[in-house]
C-alpha cells in the first residue's frame, strides 16, 4: 500500500513527521484480594484463575480483559478462533468457564505492518507514533515489532540496549532521528492541518479518541477496555494494551493515539479494516515514556 501524504519532516513550525499505529504494554499480573466478591459476581480469585486460563489455552486471534463492571473475563475473539479452539479455552477455564464472556470481531488479530513509505526499513513500512526528547537527544517511538530486528531506518536508527523490552510482551520501540531538526512534536492529520500534542496521560474506558496513520489517515472512536492482552500467536503476546473501535489497517502500525493535545498510545495491532470496521490495540505511551526518560514537546 502507497502512503497518502509523503512523510512530513521538521520541527513544529515545518512539515510533520507523523503517523502510525503501534504500542506495547507491560505485563501486569493479576492480583487476588482477599475480599469477598459481591452477590453475583466473581472474587478477584476466580476471576485471576479464569484469565490464566485464556493465557494457557493459547489461542492465537484473541484478545482479554478483566470488566469490573460486569465482573467477567471478556474475550475478544477474531474471525480465525473456531469453535472448537473457544470451547478449548472454556475446557481450560474449568469451573471458572461461567466468569467467560466470548464476544466476536470482523476479520484477524495481528501486527499492523505493510511494505512502503512513511518510515521504512528494508522494505518495510510503518507509521511514526510520536517525536520525543530525552537523554540522548530527539527519538521517535513507534511499534515495537516494526523495530526489532530492524536497525536502520529512514529517518535514524533504532534504540537498543540490555535494558530495553520492545516485543513481544511490550510492543514499542524507539528510533533515535539522524536528523533532529526532522523531529517535530505534532500531529499530521491527513487534511493539511496538524495536531500540537503537549502532553501525556492514560485514557479511561469511554475516552473519545483519535489516530492517525501512513495507510489510513486520521480517524476516530472510542476506548472500549484497558489493560487487555492481546495473543498474535506464535507465543507472540502483548500485555496491558488500550483497546479502541477505531479502524486500522497494515502500515499504520506504531502510529499515535490522542486525544486533543493529549498523546495516549502506539498503534499495535488490531482486526477488521477501515470499510467493515474492526478492533485495534495500543501500548499505553506512558510506558516507553517513564522507562526511558522522555517526553513529548
Amino acid at each position: 500500500m502507497s502512503p497518502l501524504v509523503k512523510r512530513p519532516v521538521g520541527r513544529r513550525g515545518s512539515a510533520a513527521v507523523i503517523a502510525g499505529l503501534a504500542t506495547i504494554a507491560a505485563l501486569v499480573a493479576p492480583t487476588a484480594v482477599a475480599a469477598e466478591a459481591p452477590a453475583g459476581k466473581a472474587s478477584a480469585a476466580q476471576l485471576a484463575t479464569a484469565s490464566k486460563a485464556v493465557l494457557t489455552a493459547d489461542v492465537a486471534g484473541t484478545a482479554w480483559y478483566t470488566d469490573k463492571a460486569s465482573g467477567k473475563i471478556v474475550v475478544t475473539a477474531d474471525s480465525t478462533v473456531s469453535q472448537a479452539a473457544i470451547a478449548k479455552i472454556k475446557k481450560t477455564a474449568g469451573s471458572q468457564a461461567g466468569n467467560l464472556v466470548v464476544k466476536r470481531t470482523p476479520g484477524k488479530i495481528s501486527r499492523l505492518i505493510a511494505g512502503g513509505e512513511a518510515i521504512t526499513s528494508a522494505g518495510v513500512r510503518c507509521s511514526l507514533g510520536f517525536n520525543v526528547i530525552g537523554p540522548g537527544g530527539y527519538h521517535a517511538l513507534t511499534a515495537g515489532h516494526c523495530t526489532v530486528g530492524r536497525p536502520s531506518w529512514s529517518i535514524g536508527t533504532t534504540v537498543t540496549s540490555p535494558n530495553q523490552q520492545v516485543f513481544p510482551v511490550y510492543d514499542h520501540g524507539v528510533i533515535r532521528h539522524s536528523n533532529p531538526a526532522a523531529a517535530d512534536g505534532r500531529v499530521y492529520l491527513y487534511n493539511g492541518t496538524y495536531r500540537d500534542i503537549i502532553n501525556s496521560g492514560y485514557p479511561s474506558v469511554g475516552t473519545r479518541i483519535e489516530r492517525s496513520g501512513s495507510t489510513t489517515g486520521y480517524r476516530t472512536g472510542s476506548v472500549t477496555a484497558l489493560n487487555v492482552t492481546v495473543n498474535y500467536g506464535g507465543g507472540q503476546l502483548v500485555y496491558n494494551t488500550i483497546q479502541t473501535n477505531a479502524c486500522a489497517q497494515p502500515g499504520d502500525s506504531g502510529g499515535p493515539l490522542f486525544t486533543g493535545n493529549t498523546a495516549l498510545g502506539l498503534l499495535s495491532g488490531g482486526s477488521g479494516n477501515c470499510s467493515i470496521g474492526g478492533t485495534t490495540f495500543y501500548e499505553p505511551v506512558q510506558r516507553p515514556l517513564s522507562l526511558y526518560g522522555y517526553s513529548v514537546f
